[in-house]
């Protein structure tokens, strides 16, 4: 259950845009389970379906029912009881969300609902963000009144390049107004990422070492295990570079970079995060091409089958040069972060699932401790931010050997999550819609904020977009060797995940 402390949210209508599709069966309806059992909504939430799909509710819950049943996330008796709540609250309506209609059924259902409040959810292709937006608007459905809000939840892509973004920005922007607007990165909704404000404003002896007087360089990398399976007419319109960092890895940057906050109120924390994208140098074509490398993965075996390479997948063109794996190195031209490398990668099909950030600090100036063997005598203080899986934070330390010889040894100082807590069954979207429903805009991102990311990579898409092909790289790997080369230049190695010394649980 909730916190005694965290009182439930208001009463609304969740109007969800795309109610018969794979992220509201996967996410958004397992995420309203979870926060039913969590007490976090009460029975006046109501939810109101939009789909292009002819049928009525039956149609929907039946669907909903046979997904839940298969994916697990009814499987006790708790929440059972949270579906058999929720789903006595659920509508339907049909119709093509391009015409008035669908608007006028929505003001219909809503002019007769216990409560005026309302949240859209925008669950369709982005090609549509404007359209929705734009309707909600003509039909007055983002016309707030005393007492009562009206706001929009949009997932990424927002844009495809800087100016798509701006221009998207600009259409929601003239139908609603930036409070009422939120864009969703669901990186933000993971604990291990909310946790990187405390773990630096709440100790004293983080804060005061996070700076270019201590710190040598910062890692940030998103690696995945599955290909790209289905998804290839999606991702190559988009690639790994438009997929991931100009959301998920620079929110990551952000949270890592930032200045402390006046305040934890959402609008003193967006300043300082958009403040960090704002700082991010702007490459030249030639600094861009020394400074951004990309790869796509080759024909390999990946978790016990044969993976077909990436242009040979379904509804990927054979002659592709879109990148399934993109590393960077950035700088964020600030007083704190002035010559501190930021390193970047992500990419599919790689060795493992893992997100993770690792703070690599300075070498001690002077160590007097004898060396016994070929090794660097004393390796470099980390403190690696596991973001997901097994989300937690690890120390790596020296300390001495036991014995009567003066020997160091690195060991890393542990802690997770689920060691310490009771995080149950999570979807990581519980946080956000908890946040939209309340009108908590700390976790979701801002128009400057957006176009401050895409302005960044730009440099990247267009020296891309001139031609060349993406480095091959095996499945199972960490990616191409030019990965290796482009922070191999600085005298730097990759973190690579699981990669612990001598450990000691906390």
């Amino acid at each position: 259950m909730t916190s005694p402390d965290v009182a439930p949210a208001p009463p609304l209508t969740f109007v969800i845009f795309g109610a018969t599709g794979d992220l509201t069966r996967r996410l958004l309806i397992p995420t309203l389970i979870n926060m039913t059992h969590n007490g976090l909504v009460g029975e006046d939430l109501h939810v109101l379906g939009i789909g292009i799909e002819p049928g009525n509710v039956e149609m929907l819950l039946e669907r909903l029912d046979a997904f839940l049943k298969t994916s697990g996330d009814i499987e006790d008796q708790e929440r059972k009881a949270a579906w058999q709540s929720l789903r006595k609250r659920i509508s339907y309506i049909s119709g093509d969300f391009t015409q008035n209609a669908v608007y006028k059924s929505i003001a219909d259902y809503l002019s007769h609902a216990p409560s005026a409040n309302a949240a859209f959810y925008f669950a369709v292709p982005p090609s549509f963000f404007g359209d929705i937006a734009e309707k909600l608007s003509e039909n007055g459905l983002t016309d707030e009144t005393t007492g009562a809000f009206r706001r929009i939840a949009i997932e990424k892509p927002f844009g495809h390049d800087l100016a798509s973004a701006q221009a998207l920005n600009a259409r929601l922007l003239n139908h609603a107004e930036e409070s009422q607007i939120y864009r969703i990165d669901h990186f933000l909704g993971k604990e291990t990422v909310q946790n990187i404000m405390t773990t630096r404003f709440a100790n004293m002896m983080i804060e005061a070492l996070w700076n270019n007087n201590y710190i040598d360089h910062v890692q940030i990398t998103a690696a995945e295990l599955v290909d790209v399976g289905l998804r290839g007419k999606f991702y190559d319109a988009t690639g790994a570079l438009r997929d991931m960092v100009p959301n998920h890895l620079f929110q990551l940057l952000a949270m890592v970079a930032m200045e402390p906050p006046n305040s934890f109120d959402a609008e003193s924390i967006r300043n300082e995060k958009a403040k960090v994208l704002k700082a991010l140098r702007h490459y030249s074509r030639e600094e861009a091409t020394q400074n951004g490398v990309r790869g796509a993965y080759t024909a390999g075996p990946l978790a016990g089958r044969d993976l077909p390479a990436y242009t040979e997948t379904a509804d990927i063109a054979p002659d592709s040069d879109t990148e399934t794996f993109v590393a960077l190195k950035l700088l964020v031209d600030t007083w704190r972060w002035a010559g501190v490398p930021f390193y970047l990668r992500t990419g599919k099909a790689m060795k493992t699932r893992d997100t993770e950030v690792v703070i690599s600090f300075r070498q001690v100036p002077f160590a007097q401790f004898p060396r016994h063997d070929s090794r660097p005598q004393l390796p470099p203080n980390r403190l690696i931010i596991q973001v997901q899986p097994d989300e937690g934070l690890d120390m790596e330390i020296s300390i001495k050997s036991p014995g009567l010889v003066l020997k160091t040894a690195p060991i890393s100082l542990d802690f997770r999550y689920a060691d310490r807590f009771d995080i149950g069954k999570q979807t990581g979207y519980e946080s956000l819609f908890y946040e939209l429903f309340v009108g908590d805009q700390t976790l979701f991102q801002r128009a400057d904020g957006i176009e401050a990311g895409w302005a960044a990579v730009q440099p990247f898409l267009d020296l891309w977009a001139e031609g060349g092909k993406p480095d091959p790289y095996a499945p199972g790997s960490m990616g191409p060797a030019c990965a290796d080369e482009l922070i191999g230049r600085d005298g730097r190695t990759w973190h690579q995940p699981g990669d612990k010394p001598g450990r000691k649980t906390v």
